[in-house]
């Protein structure tokens, strides 16, 4: 399972030119399932992700939490983060779930961010050509991954 987490000021993503979901001050995630994730993998991701401390305190530090600071989550399902572009040039998406997974895998994680607290949670569609818009804050943009080993484009 992997995850593209911005800080945002606020996002939104529209389908046909009508918002389907939006944030305010929060994160933006970009969530991509692999074939062999399950409910308790994105689960963890999810708790990975609300924990996360990259939000200032009162000295201007990263050091509270999206559900210590109160913040929104918007969640975009993004097959596209298990691109495979090491050969020619149209990338390869055999990395990622089978649709059904996929769907049912993003549901859990935006469910458990909701048993966890998020304050306001918002999502886009699933399948369908998304515009997304978002200010990043900071900016502040992390990949996070959970049940895999190093990507291969990882540095070290």
């Amino acid at each position: 399972m992997r995850a593209v987490v911005q800080r945002v000021h606020r996002a939104a993503v529209r389908v046909q030119g009508e918002e389907v979901g939006a944030t305010g001050p929060g994160l933006l995630v970009y969530l991509a399932i692999g074939p062999r994730d399950d409910e308790g993998l994105a689960r963890h991701l999810a708790g990975r992700i609300a924990t996360l401390r990259i939000f200032p305190d009162g000295q201007g530090r990263m050091n509270r939490s999206v559900l210590e600071a109160g913040g929104e989550v918007l969640v975009v399902s993004q097959f596209t983060l298990y691109a495979a572009c090491g050969r020619g040039h149209r990338p390869s998406f055999l990395g990622a779930a089978p649709p059904a997974a996929a769907i049912e895998l993003c549901r859990e994680f935006g469910e458990e961010l909701t048993r966890l607290g998020v304050a306001r949670l918002a999502g886009g569609r699933f399948g369908a050509h998304m515009e997304v818009e978002s200010v990043n804050e900071g900016p502040v943009t992390l990949v996070v991954s959970a049940g895999e080993g190093p990507w291969e484009a990882d540095a070290g």
